[in-house]
């Protein structure tokens, strides 16, 4: 899903556009229904929720990715707009696509082999410098994802997050700007001294999603290549 298409004053770079969606859908057009909504509307994602289950009769997994990142200020001298977009985006939706998901999942024909992954971050559980916004939405993820994960208990369902480090993404850079840094410089956080490959981080969400993981239900997964070593 994809709440806009250019830079704002909420989140000043570039979002995905449908050009992008295209592009990743196109090798996969028999199984892939590529669909443009704004997580913030939870209208919209219900009925991604539904194309979904007409399509296939089923859900068994829901990956909500959906984020944004501003920052550089002090929590106090912090734009309203920066927190009302990143609550309303990173925590809200995610919020939204749990409400949208979940009870498809209970009602379907295989809940023992259902997953929920949300995509958090190591802010979820450090401290970031003129973040304060970006953490209390990560924090609320992390959150999020235990509550969902007691809510679930005995049903099969589960619910996990893989919160990724410095991974080579258009918000990464976005972040070294916000800091007047270069990305080589965040990478100097991170045990593995090199930026992370969005595949590599894949592989991690794409694990949680398999039926093999239950057992990280109610976990907040690091896939950040050793944050802070």
């Amino acid at each position: 899903m994809d709440w806009c298409t250019g830079a704002t004053s909420e989140a000043p770079y570039p979002q995905a556009a449908r050009a992008d969606l295209e592009a990743v859908a196109k090798p996969f057009e028999d199984r892939v229904i590529p669909y443009i909504g704004d997580v913030r509307d939870s209208d919209a994602v219900i009925d991604a929720v539904s194309q979904a289950t007409t399509r296939w009769g089923r859900l068994d997994v829901a990956v909500a990715a959906a984020a944004v990142i501003a920052g550089g200020r002090p929590q106090w001298v912090t734009p309203a707009e920066h927190l009302d977009a990143q609550w309303s985006i990173n925590a809200k939706g995610m919020w939204n696509t749990a409400a949208a998901a979940i009870p498809v999942m209970l009602a379907g024909p295989d809940p023992r082999g259902c997953r929920f992954v949300g995509i958090a971050s190591v802010a979820a559980t450090s401290g970031l410098f003129h973040l304060s916004a970006y953490n209390m939405s990560k924090h609320a993820v992390a959150g999020l994802i235990r509550g969902l994960a007691a809510d679930l208990a005995g049903t099969g369902v589960t619910a996990t997050a893989v919160s990724p480090g410095s991974t080579d993404t258009v918000m990464l850079k976005a972040t070294a700007d916000l800091y007047n840094v270069s990305t080589d410089d965040l990478i100097q956080h991170q045990g593995l001294r090199r930026v992370l490959d969005p595949d590599e981080i894949a592989a991690v969400v794409a694990f949680c999603c398999s039926r093999e993981a239950a057992a990280l239900n109610g976990s907040i997964v690091n896939a950040d290549g050793g944050f802070g070593l």
